[in-house]
């Protein structure tokens, strides 16, 4: 047990070894996450071939993943805002074992699409559904790490699908069928997880199941702890309207929402998944082989991993905002440099190492700092919707970044659109200096009335 001290000096214990424990369950949606996501990077030289591909429908094969996420985030922020959080999670991780089945056994371009934008509504509501539950089943003090959690497993999945990728790549032409397929065996791991997964006390209290709460928040913290947070949540719940996507547009939640969706669309837009969709592309154009190619992806799930975890250690003790403000302008920085040497026909080992720059400063800051800061801002009452709202939001911007990409590559090179990833960074780091205010330590109640105006 944890013991920590609120503010009257009484001393509430919760449950650290059991708060853990659930948030890697929930978590491991992340892991699926990171599998599509990533799993593309690999398959793309085998699919250009089988389907003959040219750069636009390499963008759209690439972004439907997105199109499906866009649908999956909508339809869970009311899935969960109806029937628990819990719920949602189990539809997603269904969802994510049939369209892993259906990419590998696709005989056609159209199919193939049609199951990747299925296995996106998965990624969608996962990607939304399990930060969410584990920034509500968390205390305080520790809710930065362990929302953190989810963007570990994300790159933990990209790293292991990047493994896998590299050593499937020698089975022929038909290798990206395996690649695809394998996600069946996490998807099924993950379904049997959240069955056994507690509902959201949160959400409980929000229907009136107070009881059930009650007995859920019992096994996260003592008595002491189950009656200030019980408190809290029918506080912030008290004359609250139910939820409807109208309630999101009003004047004391607009500042919230305004900070949501641009942290989510920055997130995308400032050009690091271009590095992990279309890293075969970025090293085929300074003459790396294949091997090169899917073996550069494998060392950037590695950097990926070590500073997501760095990113765990930091998030509640140096704060939300500086790691964002780092990141954003790192970025900046780091991107003039890379599209530089790109330009100008570097040696692969100098465009390899400012790649590794880059994606260190990402998972430090923007990839899992942001995903925090969804979580945290939105009142209880509209949490569901307001976050699906952000997370759509997310999923378009990335839609746009990776479809877009090889078009912009074929008419301005390969270099060409770092420099406009570039000013983005510098535009988001401006944009945090002046919207985004700390909110390590706090609890979400209380994070309700400084983003929200009343």
């Amino acid at each position: 047990m944890i013991k920590i001290d609120d503010v009257s000096q009484q001393t509430v214990r919760y449950n650290g070894g059991y708060i853990v424990g659930i948030s890697l369950i929930s978590a491991l949606g992340g892991y699926l996450f990171g599998f599509d996501f990533a799993v593309i990077s690999g398959a793309l030289p085998f699919l250009r071939n089988e389907f003959q591909l040219d750069v636009w429908w390499e963008g759209f094969l690439t972004g439907s993943l997105a199109l499906g996420c866009m649908a999956g985030c909508l339809f869970a922020g009311k899935l969960a805002d109806s029937y628990g959080r819990k719920y949602g999670l189990v539809v997603a991780a269904s969802v994510f074992a049939v369209s892993s089945l259906g990419m590998a056994f696709s005989n056609s371009l159209q199919i193939f699409v049609a199951m990747r934008f299925a296995a996106g509504i998965g990624v969608g509501m996962a990607s939304m559904l399990s930060p969410m539950y584990i920034a509500e089943i968390s205390p305080a003090e520790i809710r930065g790490r362990n929302v953190s959690i989810n963007q570990l497993t994300i790159v933990v999945g990209i790293l292991v699908t990047n493994l896998v990728n590299y050593f499937l790549a020698d089975e022929g032409p038909e290798a990206w069928r395996w690649m695809f397929g394998l996600g069946t065996v996490p998807a099924a791991l993950f379904l049997i997880g959240v069955i056994w997964l507690p509902e959201s006390p949160r959400w409980l209290i929000t229907v009136g199941q107070t009881d059930k709460a009650r007995k859920i928040l019992s096994k996260i913290g003592n008595e002491h702890f189950v009656a200030v947070t019980q408190h809290a949540i029918e506080h912030s719940l008290k004359n609250a309207p139910k939820a409807s996507f109208t309630d999101l547009f009003q004047k004391g939640v607009r500042p919230a929402l305004i900070v949501g969706i641009t942290l989510a669309v920055f997130q995308q837009l400032c050009g690091i998944n271009v590095v992990f969709n279309y890293t075969s592309t970025i090293f085929e154009s300074i003459g790396a082989d294949l091997d090169r190619q899917l073996m550069e992806t494998v060392t950037i799930g590695i950097v990926n991993l070590i500073f997501t975890i760095v990113a765990m250690w930091q998030v509640d003790k140096l704060g939300r905002r500086p790691l964002m403000l780092i990141g954003s302008l790192g970025l900046s920085v780091t991107y003039l440099a890379l599209a530089f040497v790109l330009q100008n026909g570097a040696a692969p080992w100098v465009v390899s190492l400012l790649v590794l720059a880059a994606i260190a400063m990402y998972a430090t800051s923007l990839a899992p700092v942001t995903w925090v800061l969804i979580t945290e801002i939105f009142p209880n009452n509209i949490r569901g919707i307001a976050t699906s709202v952000a997370t759509v939001s997310l999923w378009g911007a990335y839609f746009i970044l990776v479809f877009t990409f090889p078009v912009l590559a074929k008419v301005l090179g390969t270099y060409g659109p770092f420099y406009l990833y570039a000013a983005i960074c510098l535009l988001g780091f401006l944009f945090i200096k002046k919207r985004v205010s700390e909110t390590k330590g706090r609890t979400l109640e209380n994070l309700e009335e400084s983003y929200v105006r009343h």
